[in-house]
């Protein structure tokens, strides 16, 4: 077998590297003169793996996938037996390709069983534990929501969540200036849901609603929602300087706040493929870890761990931990901690995790869409886009955006005809386009926007970037609404391109053949 990467060097072999070789000149001197010769000393964790990701996992990969998988069954169908059956198929079936019988059931029974116990209980919670008058303070839980003719607004009382609507011009302008985090003094009366309703609003355990006669007092909330809405302020007040209904998509792009886009700007975003733009993910996530990148790298592993936790946490905050942010949060956090501990950081094993780890946690956020939609672009990016891109080597730079782009449309393609009824064909060259400079406003953004919220005086010339690039996102949404055939023909177009992508990868792997193994 030899030596791997894994396994290291047998023990005699271990001492014998370690002493290092006489006159090798390769490493700090320990010491010369008489009876001193040249020695090296070197960590085995760094000289084999030297980013400390070569140590293997207990768990193989397909076997982490059939985790997230049974923990989805549980989660959807709250019953635990209907995960057993699921559970002890993938079994068999892992057992088939190799993996250990005993191991395989037993993990995924265990995960089985939890998800689907957990799933009845959360759905047992959304009874409410008392209804009828109510008169005190509520805490906000999330920031208003506004539609066509009302404001929604997500409230605590007593601990659980109710809705409630505030119609009529002067409650709306009044309701708009709440902020997630907030108490705020109300009387009312607390009534049940309609099952339908409670079905859709589930994910956000809603328990019913809170029907609202008055309205007094308002008081902040505690130092983390404080602190999260001078941020969201601050932000706010920047994105005020840009032009029309710009400052609401700027907002849309950096923190995901899309509550004052006009239903234009949102239908238009749909219909070319960019709502995802205006939904925090990992996208986001990553680029706020990558402006407070020096500041980690000047910190020892541990405290740069601790640090980059505590900044994902932070954000998610900061972004009200809507379920597609939760999901990149949780990842960042795994990846960080994958490398702190020098374990492999695949991001398709990381998501796998991520995924069964939330609905474990919280099940009812498998009946949340975004969180759907943000798994499977993950997916797509991260499983198929590689792939994609590997087989489409013949477009030379363009094989990596194409690849990437197409493998995000697949991966949501089942959760956006189920619920929208359509996947427009003009995403792929409308996110080639747009995603790229979306990306510079979400990096620069965050910051810009902070110093011209606080520094009114320089917001002209800090925005300006933010209001070239949103303006062009803007621009590739109309144009993409406008060119999308609509009906028949876009699936019509869809199966010319994957005709087409087909043909070209199967010429790239006429013209080099399959990719070796070990690629």
């Amino acid at each position: 077998m030899g030596n791997t990467p894994n396994s290291g060097p047998s023990r005699r072999m271990r001492v014998r590297y370690h002493r290092g070789p006489a006159v090798s000149g390769a490493a700090p001197v320990i010491g010369r003169g008489a009876g001193w010769s040249w020695r090296v000393i070197v960590s085995i964790r760094r000289a084999y793996g030297a980013l400390g990701a070569a140590r293997r996992h207990p768990l193989s990969d397909g076997l982490v996938v059939g985790c997230a998988a049974v923990a989805a069954v549980g989660a959807w169908t709250a019953d635990w037996r209907w995960s057993v059956v699921v559970a002890a198929a993938g079994a068999v079936a892992f057992r088939l390709s190799g993996e250990s019988l005993l191991r395989a059931s037993l993990l995924l029974i265990v995960i089985a069983v939890a998800a689907g116990v957990r799933a009845d209980a959360a759905w047992d919670g959304l009874a409410p534990d008392a209804l009828g008058p109510y008169g005190g303070w509520v805490r906000v839980a999330d920031d208003p929501q506004p539609f066509a003719s009302s404001t929604r607004v997500l409230v605590e009382v007593d601990g659980e969540r109710f809705e409630m609507w505030a119609r009529g011009r002067a409650r709306r302008i009044r309701v708009s200036e709440w902020r997630a985090g907030e108490f705020v003094s109300v009387e009312g009366r607390r009534v049940t849901l309609e099952p339908e309703r409670r079905d859709r609003v589930a994910w956000q355990h809603v328990v019913g609603e809170l029907r609202v006669d008055w309205v007094a007092d308002r008081r902040a909330g505690g130092p983390v929602d404080r602190a999260s809405n001078r941020v969201r302020a601050a932000i706010e007040r920047g994105g005020e300087t840009l032009p029309g209904d710009d400052g609401s998509l700027f907002r849309g792009l950096v923190v995901g706040d899309d509550q004052d886009q006009p239903r234009a700007m949102i239908e238009r975003f749909r219909a070319s493929g960019l709502s995802h733009l205006t939904a925090v993910s990992g996208q986001n996530v990553s680029f706020v870890l990558a402006a407070a990148g020096p500041l980690l790298r000047a910190l020892r592993p541990w405290w740069r761990w601790a640090v980059t936790l505590g900044l994902i946490a932070w954000f998610m905050s900061l972004t009200r931990f809507e379920p597609s942010i939760v999901r990149a949060g949780v990842m960042a956090a795994m990846s960080a901690t994958a490398f702190v501990l020098g374990r492999e950081r695949s991001p398709a094993r990381i998501l796998w995790l991520a995924v069964a780890a939330l609905l474990l946690i919280d099940p009812l956020i498998v009946r949340s869409v975004g969180f759907w939609l943000s798994v499977g672009a993950t997916a797509g990016v991260a499983i198929i886009g590689p792939e994609l891109a590997a087989r489409l080597g013949r477009l030379g730079v363009f094989a990596m955006p194409v690849g990437v782009t197409v493998g995000a449309q697949v991966g949501v393609v089942v959760p956006a005809v189920l619920v929208f009824g359509r996947l427009p064909l003009v995403s792929i060259p409308a996110n080639l386009l747009a995603v790229p400079v979306a990306g510079f406003v979400m990096l620069y953004g965050l910051p810009a926007g902070l110093v011209a919220g606080f520094v009114p005086a320089v917001a002209p010339v800090v925005m300006l970037p933010c209001r070239l690039g949103v303006r062009w996102v803007d621009t590739i949404a109309v144009l993409g609404e406008r060119l999308e055939p609509g009906g028949a023909a876009t699936w019509v177009g869809w199966a010319v391109l994957v005709a087409v992508l087909s043909l070209i990868a199967a010429m790239n792997r006429d013209r080099h053949g399959d990719p070796p193994a070990d690629r």
